[in-house]
């Protein structure tokens, strides 16, 4: 069983920046494929960013592509998602995800554990 706990969100200004950290539980954090996913109110959730297990290769929705990044350090057991130039279209609660699989996966059925979320505003 693998517990994800989100932090970092908040109020900030567009064009500003926020990082959020995810930390995880678990002996093999670094075989688990680590999502960022996010819902706006009224929306499904979507995805945001993906981190391969093991090699560590990323992928981004189109939108945040160039603004954010997703990285991962396996000695804490932490993944981090850091947004720059935010737009309040990012207005969102988002979740951290994982899997024990190794693979580019952006559908949130293919993720088994989640964090409880946290929001993050951004004014106009």
């Amino acid at each position: 069983q693998v517990q994800l706990v989100e932090s970092g969100g908040g109020l900030v200004q567009a064009g500003g920046s926020l990082r959020l950290s995810c930390a995880a539980s678990g002996r093999t954090f670094s075989r688990y494929t680590l999502g960022w996913f996010r819902q706006a109110p009224g929306k499904e959730r979507e995805f945001v960013a993906t981190i391969i297990g093991i090699m560590s290769g990323t992928y981004y929705a189109d939108s945040v592509k160039g603004r954010f990044t997703i990285s991962r350090d396996n000695a804490k057991n932490t993944v981090y998602l850091q947004m720059n130039s935010l737009k309040p279209e990012d207005t969102a609660v988002y979740f951290c995800a994982a899997v024990n699989r190794v693979g580019a996966l952006t559908g949130e059925n293919e993720y088994d554990y989640w964090g409880q979320g946290t929001q993050v505003t951004v004014s106009s």
